[in-house]
């Protein structure tokens, strides 16, 4: 499903929970949905809900990995395809997406090809780094395109900072010191060209992330008691739309 809202000309694109076993990501959604469809006790969309709504036309996945997820799998589809290795083929003996293989993939990638992409945001959740962070498509040839200002190999760098800083105002969760690292070269990062936030990122020539949550407690943030919680997750969610409002009229300038 995907869930197709706003009224603007710049298009963002925010699919969740690619890996089925990583829950957090559709509670992440299910926030931010809330608040962009005023589902509230008052009903009412608040001023800068209704700015991003005039700004962007958002297209939401909530769920990637339908048959995934009924079926308790961790990581992959019906199939045994993990839908973030799936974004175009890398190599001559493994052609992706495929219609068999991995059709929320092929779905999804030629919805973004009829409607452009000028933002994306791919949600999981990591087992390992108690954090929130984001990674970029670092290293891939988008890295080292100019800023407008003529800065050499600083555009996509400059906008994924912005970004994390506005949704770091926002939310005591996100931090940006922590997180993975990037590729050693860029023969690594394009031997992943096939990661959904490396691909969308140069194919539509945007900025593109990976959100990750924590599975347990949020170390910027701790709370021993309830950890990093359903709650947490909406909230994260919710305030995303803070963060597009701050990022968006620097997108395409």
């Amino acid at each position: 499903e995907c869930v197709s809202i706003g009224k603007g000309t710049t298009v963002a694109w925010i699919i969740h929970r690619q890996h089925p076993g990583e829950t957090m990501a559709e509670f992440f959604a299910e926030g931010l949905l809330h608040r962009l469809l005023g589902v509230s006790p008052s009903s009412e969309l608040d001023e800068p809900t209704r700015r991003v709504l005039q700004a962007y036309r958002l297209h939401i996945v909530p769920n990637m990995c339908p048959d995934g997820s009924v079926l308790g799998h961790l990581r992959t589809n019906s199939v045994g395809a993990n839908l973030n290795r799936e974004w175009t083929t890398v190599r001559p003996d493994y052609v992706a997406p495929t219609p068999s293989r991995s059709p929320e993939v092929l779905s999804v990638l030629s919805a973004m090809d009829r409607t452009g992409v000028d933002f994306f945001l791919d949600v999981h959740g990591d087992e390992e780094l108690p954090y929130v962070f984001f990674s970029g498509a670092e290293r891939t040839p988008i890295w080292s395109k100019d800023a407008p200002d003529g800065t050499k190999g600083e555009r996509i760098r400059r906008l994924h900072g912005y970004f994390v800083s506005c949704y770091r105002r926002q939310n005591p969760d996100v931090q940006k010191e922590i997180g993975y690292p990037p590729p050693d070269s860029e023969e690594i990062a394009m031997a992943h060209m096939n990661v959904a936030t490396n691909q969308v990122s140069n194919r539509f020539d945007c900025l593109g992330l990976t959100l990750e949550m924590p599975f347990k407690d949020c170390a910027t943030n701790a709370d021993p008691e309830r950890g990093f919680d359903v709650r947490r997750a909406k909230r994260l969610g919710a305030d995303l739309v803070e963060a597009l409002e701050g990022i968006r009229p620097f997108l395409r300038a």
